[in-house]
């Protein structure tokens, strides 16, 4: 390295590609040529897990995997990232339990957990290549029991949850995915990066409507992100899902 060469510090570009995304991009032609971020959740079926731990496992796996260091500068999973990011945030949850999920683990990811709840986040890819180990799960059956709070454990990102849409549970994991990863626009790089450092602390909860009224007034604002799904499963273009909101202390 010269004199004149300057080092991208990974969690710097990491962050800058979430802050600068906008989406809309069109999808490609061909439909294996689509880019997705698989994710799958653990759902044992002896003792499945709460439904508000693991949709909160779920989107902090999605978080610590955008701001991996991997996934920035010259990090083995930037070009994969900055592909995706490119083109649209687009998620399919999965489930598994016992040795299905011990071999996703050895796929390129980020797994979290919340209580006793696990999820995996997957560096995004075609999903005509999507390695078999998590191809062969099954997209269906993540419905698991638990009521989500209506208010937040404390100060930080919470992703409020629209309180007129029904969801599946794994319809839900990616859209509190995108929301995790949106709520980085609402930090500063240095509150990014302590939020990184700490494994993305987060809550999951639902909104009243009032509540939700007043956090549509904020995302218009720029006070909040709000989360539009592009429809292609369960709920209409363009109906917001989450809304992403950074609580102070």
């Amino acid at each position: 390295m010269t004199s004149t060469e300057s080092v991208v510090d990974p969690f710097d570009d990491a962050y800058r590609r979430l802050v600068d995304y906008v989406g809309g991009a069109d999808d490609p032609d061909n439909p294996a040529d689509v880019l997705a971020m698989q994710m799958v959740l653990r759902i044992e079926k002896s003792d499945p897990p709460d439904r508000t731990e693991l949709l909160t496992a779920a989107a902090r796996s999605v978080a610590l995997l955008c701001l991996d260091d991997r996934s920035g500068a010259d990090g083995p999973w930037s070009e994969p990232m900055t592909a995706w990011c490119d083109a649209r945030i687009r998620k399919i949850a999965r489930r598994a339990r016992g040795a299905h999920w011990l071999a996703a683990q050895e796929v390129w990811g980020v797994t979290a957990s919340e209580g006793d709840a696990h999820a995996r986040a997957f560096v995004p890819g075609r999903v005509g290549d999507v390695d078999r180990r998590i191809s062969r799960l099954q997209i269906g059956g993540t419905d698991v029991d638990g009521a989500l709070p209506s208010t937040p454990g404390g100060a930080g990102v919470c992703l409020w949850v629209n309180p007129d849409l029904e969801m599946t549970v794994g319809k839900l994991a990616a859209q509190v995915g995108h929301g995790s990863m949106l709520a980085v626009k609402l930090l500063d790089e240095q509150a990014a990066r302590q939020w990184r450092d700490a494994g993305c602390p987060l809550s999951v909860c639902l909104a009243d409507r009032d509540r939700w009224k007043d956090l549509l007034a904020a995302d218009a604002q720029q006070r909040a992100v709000a989360v539009r799904d592009a429809g292609f499963t369960e709920i209409a273009p363009g109906s917001v899902t989450v809304i992403a909101e950074v609580i102070g202390e």
